[in-house]
């Protein structure tokens, strides 16, 4: 039997405080002791949880490799499945050096728990981590695993974003999101836009002066765009959706600033601005932007194979 290749791909601790600092903090007994004390936990249960992965794969017949997030910088190749331990950032960081060859499975290493956000609710936010894209936690991460490794679970393919720059491609797909808009969140973003089908001249030039300008997968549709008032999409579509952010006028077509992209639709922006900037899955990857640069943005680019959460997949 062919034993199976497995990349570990873990959240890093630098953002988490250090016992020391911990303990000058908490000498002054007030709020920010609990905060730091909040974040401290978190990284407790983040490594037990890593801890916990790792002695499950012990018993497996699999070769692992373990890597920090913040050490992967060349595509991923050459295992057969890659898996996250942390949240959706770090499924998002892997999914950025990833193709359609390997399947990834999340697992959210320190869920929310709903009790604790209760009960610090006048004090901070103790949410903790949302891994909406995670199959797996601690408690369920030797079943999933064991149904993957006998071929009982199939990886869902989700939609990416392919990113054009001035007709060059940027080697990083969204999973989630692309936005468009000046350095400066004061300064008016300035740009047009219009949708083009298969080369052909496509809808009317529509002129904007706004915050900026965001176009979101299925997967990413539960984010920015729902906090902006978008719409959620159904996790398989391959459709995706774009939205004006905070328009200055509507003018006489305010129900263009707001819409979908088909698979075969391209979205073409022209930039207006002497400055800004393109962040691809929030500020995981980010590109400037000049006067007259150009933006192509589709869904015709390689899916991401990833093995959902139940309340998911069972949905599609």
């Amino acid at each position: 039997m062919v034993r199976k290749r497995l990349l570990l791909l873990l959240k890093p601790m630098d953002a988490y405080p250090t016992p020391h600092e911990l303990k000058l903090s908490s000498s002054n007994r007030c709020k920010m002791s609990q905060v730091l004390q909040f974040v401290y936990d978190r990284m407790v249960v983040h490594k037990r949880a890593i801890r916990f992965c790792q002695n499950i794969l012990g018993k497996k017949s699999i070769d692992s490799q373990v890597v920090c997030r913040s050490d992967v910088s060349q595509p991923i190749r050459d295992v057969d499945l890659v898996i996250t331990i942390g949240g959706d950032g770090t499924l998002l960081h892997a999914s950025h050096f990833m193709d359609d060859s390997i399947p990834v499975l999340g697992v959210n290493s320190d869920p929310t728990r709903p009790q604790e956000v209760e009960e610090y609710s006048h004090q901070f936010d103790a949410t903790r981590s949302t891994g909406y894209l995670c199959a797996a936690t601690t408690n369920n991460f030797e079943q999933i695993l064991d149904g993957i490794l006998e071929n009982l679970y199939e990886p869902s393919e989700l939609a990416r974003i392919a990113v054009r720059l001035n007709s060059k491609p940027i080697l990083t797909s969204a999973l989630n999101d692309v936005l468009l808009a000046h350095p400066c969140p004061s300064i008016v973003s300035r740009f047009s836009f219009r949708i083009t089908q298969n080369a052909s001249s496509g809808s009317s030039l529509l002129h904007s002066r706004s915050s900026g300008f965001r176009v979101s997968t299925a997967a990413g549709s539960t984010a920015a765009m729902l906090s902006a008032g978008g719409s959620v999409m159904p996790i398989l579509s391959k459709d995706l959706q774009y939205m004006v952010r905070e328009p200055i006028s509507l003018g006489p077509t305010p129900y263009l600033t707001h819409g979908f992209l088909k698979p075969n639709e391209t979205m073409n922006v022209t930039w207006y601005c002497s400055e800004g900037l393109m962040y691809i899955d929030g500020s995981h990857v980010v590109h400037s932007i000049r006067h007259r640069d150009t933006i192509q943005l589709s869904s015709r680019v390689p899916t991401l194979k990833v093995y959902l959460p139940p309340h998911l997949s069972h949905n599609v």
